[in-house]
């Protein structure tokens, strides 16, 4: 292949990422602002509605570790032109005519995202050997930048096209066929201009012997991802309500959260550039741990006063630790089979434990209504979580 097909085909691999990362979360931001509208025109419960976050969640859980097993023995571009035809056809259904469409397009929508997370990992891995941080950060940007997007403009956008929420969700579709067709031309010039590579001894020998679930250093991670995750969830689905018990005005409690969204975004794309040049991940895992504590604990002791500074220094630790997260699904593993591995079982753990934050965080509510309680548990979490960020950050491999 000559220099400048080389360069043209590793431009549109970056294009592939981007657009791929922005599918992975806009499908489902885009629903929270238009929820009450959804509920109203087909007379659901509330119940029901919250169905249409929850189904992506609960397959996120339930078949990231099946995926993983099954895309080992496949080729990573077919698998995830899958992925997006999944999407596509989930997003289509999801805005059709009818209840039973809404919630069957919400299960394939789940289903084609859920393979986007655990594969795209590995995709960068294989794509970019040699620049997997810098990658990693352009995914974890375009991703929760694209999301957050989708969020803020989701009732706009359903006013631009008159559809109202139907037009609102729709438009990914357009998104999901812009990544379709750029990972279809991607992988026939890829199958058109590079000889077939064959695994190496050690590489096939790693596949067939390794069991991501006797690994510890690959249940570090898992835990790890898990835990940051849960606190995550956690202030996305009650921040708001604890803030207006504090006194803030319920629009500004938006606003709260989009400066999270913000912090969030830098360290993003400049620490798994560093990361990937460390061979012990220690001190970062340390920054997370001291900067969630600190900005958690300020929710405790000031509530609502310096309320903009907490929201940066907790966004900016969360950021950290989602990018560490996926990172380390690559850095932690020597082969791309590995990497699938990692990322199915990490995803699939750290979602069931992402699932059980909400629910004891406002069950704590119940029993102390100053929610102290529900921090103090955040905190605990937090300190959980350092201790199995640190593990996971030692020189390691997972099939070790």
């Amino acid at each position: 292949m000559s220099k400048n097909n080389k360069i043209g085909l590793s431009i549109l691999s970056v294009v592939v990422v981007i657009l791929i990362a922005g599918g992975l979360r806009s499908p489902m931001t885009a629903v929270s602002s238009v929820l009450s509208e959804i509920i109203t025109e087909l007379n659901l419960t509330t119940l029901e509605g919250s169905l249409l976050t929850s189904i992506p969640l609960i397959v996120f859980a339930s078949c990231s570790v099946l995926i993983s097993r099954i895309a080992v023995n496949m080729n990573i571009n077919y698998s995830l032109i899958y992925s997006l035809l999944f999407l596509i056809l989930g997003l289509y259904l999801r805005v059709s005519e009818g209840t039973n469409m809404l919630f069957i397009g919400s299960f394939l929508i789940g289903l084609g995202i859920c393979i986007g997370n655990v594969l795209t990992p590995a995709y960068i891995k294989k794509t970019f050997p040699q620049k997997v941080g810098v990658m990693t950060g352009v995914f974890s940007v375009a991703m929760n930048l694209i999301a957050a997007i989708a969020a803020g403009l989701s009732i706009s956008i359903g006013q631009w096209t008159g559809m109202g929420w139907r037009g609102s969700l729709g438009i990914w579709i357009v998104w999901g066929v812009m990544a379709l067709l750029a990972i279809s031309v991607e992988t026939t010039l890829q199958k058109n201009n590079k000889p077939p590579k064959t695994k190496t001894k050690e590489e096939s020998k790693a596949k067939s012997s390794f069991n991501v679930f006797r690994s510890k250093q690959a249940w570090n991670i898992s835990i790890f991802m898990g835990i940051q995750s849960l606190v995550y969830y956690c202030l996305v689905a009650l921040l708001p309500t604890v803030l207006v018990t504090y006194g803030m005005p319920e629009v500004e409690t938006g606003i709260v959260f989009s400066v999270i969204q913000l912090a969030m975004l830098p360290v993003m794309f400049i620490s798994p550039i560093l990361a990937s040049r460390m061979k012990d991940q220690s001190a970062m895992i340390y920054a997370v741990g001291i900067l969630m504590f600190i900005g958690v604990g300020m929710l405790v002791v000031l509530k609502a006063q310096l309320i903009y500074l907490s929201a940066i220094i907790i966004g900016t630790a969360i950021g950290l630790a989602f990018t560490l997260s996926i990172l380390f699904f690559s850095i932690k593993s020597r082969t791309m089979d590995g990497t699938i591995k990692i990322s199915g079982k990490a995803q699939s753990v750290g979602y069931l434990i992402a699932a059980c934050g909400p629910p004891v965080f406002g069950m704590l509510h119940d029993w102390d209504t100053s929610w102290k309680s529900s921090f103090y548990f955040l905190l605990v979490m937090i300190v959980i979580m350092t201790f199995f960020g640190l593990r996971a950050a030692k020189p390691r491999f997972i099939e070790d």
